[in-house]
């Protein structure tokens, strides 16, 4: 199944990639790689991840990746909606 990724959670990832590598850069490209990796799964498994509790759609939903969400849709498709901080 293809993954696409939106341009918000794009955003968020460059965000957060951005305020990890103020400390140490080659922690941010980690976090960003393992991050990838994380999600590319979800091409074979769509529905691996937990239903949104929130949002309670079964199309909805999300895995959890350290302390971030990774909200997503799932269709014909696997949409990346955003990646959010879970606290």
């Amino acid at each position: 199944m293809k993954i696409v990724w939106s341009p918000l959670a794009l955003e968020r990832v460059e965000s957060i990639a951005q305020h990890i590598a103020e400390d140490k850069p080659s922690a941010a490209l980690h976090w960003v790689d393992e991050l990838f990796s994380c999600v590319d799964r979800l091409a074979k498994f769509p529905e691996s991840g937990r239903v949104v509790p929130e949002v309670r759609l079964q199309r909805i939903r999300e895995v959890v990746f350290g302390s971030y969400r990774v909200i997503y849709s799932v269709t014909n498709q696997v949409d990346i909606l955003t990646v959010r901080r879970s606290s």
